[in-house]
């Protein structure tokens, strides 16, 4: 299969690191979106949303999306709980995510990381939701060593994705203690060397 994706995505880096712990095998296509990438003709034949990461299937099915494509890619896998109210809890956590946390964690990133606004030009009301995530995060994670309990779900990974790099959007960790331990956690059954 191919995957279409920046590496420079939390959302795109979601579906390497489920490929990567599962060892599926996969040929990463490079899309610049900063180039616009995304925005060409041929991938919008790909993905009619213009939007990475996207998955070609040898078959020539695609997926897009990058909560559905790690649920997909995970089924029958330990990423998934068994148990079915655990699986339910987990897709509560990945629609919060898209919903509640990666509209402000990643946008006040990619608008400090890659468009050089200060911290100060930042839309007040996304810093306030991000925080607003950051401790709805560190209530679960104060109580559960992961979001799902104690094992590394789907609902960690699409979670790390961006929280692992808050900071680059303002965000700072000190006051999440739980978030900071959780992300060391992850990262570590992941395999993933730590955020920078």
């Amino acid at each position: 299969m191919k995957i279409y994706g920046d590496i420079n995505s939390g959302n795109c880096l979601k579906v390497k690191w489920v490929c990567d712990r599962l060892a599926l095998p996969y040929i990463w296509v490079a899309i610049d979106t900063l180039k616009q990438e995304t925005r060409t003709p041929e991938f919008l034949k790909l993905n009619s949303a213009g939007q990475v990461p996207a998955v070609a299937f040898d078959d020539g099915r695609m997926l897009a999306q990058s909560n559905a494509i790690i649920r997909y890619l995970a089924r029958g896998s330990d990423l998934i709980p068994a148990n079915a109210f655990a699986e339910a809890k987990m897709d509560e956590w990945l629609f919060w995510e898209q919903y509640s946390h990666e509209p402000y964690i990643a946008v006040c990133r990619f608008q400090m990381l890659y468009l050089g606004k200060p911290a100060s030009d930042l839309d007040p009301d996304k810093v306030r939701r991000g925080h607003a995530a950051l401790t709805r995060m560190e209530h679960q994670l104060a109580v559960t060593p992961f979001f799902v309990g104690d094992a590394v779900s789907l609902a960690d990974v699409s979670l790390l994705a961006y929280t692992r790099v808050a900071h680059e959007g303002g965000f700072d960790l000190g006051d999440y203690p739980s978030v900071r331990r959780w992300i060391g956690a992850t990262e570590k059954v992941l395999g993933l060397a730590p955020a920078r």
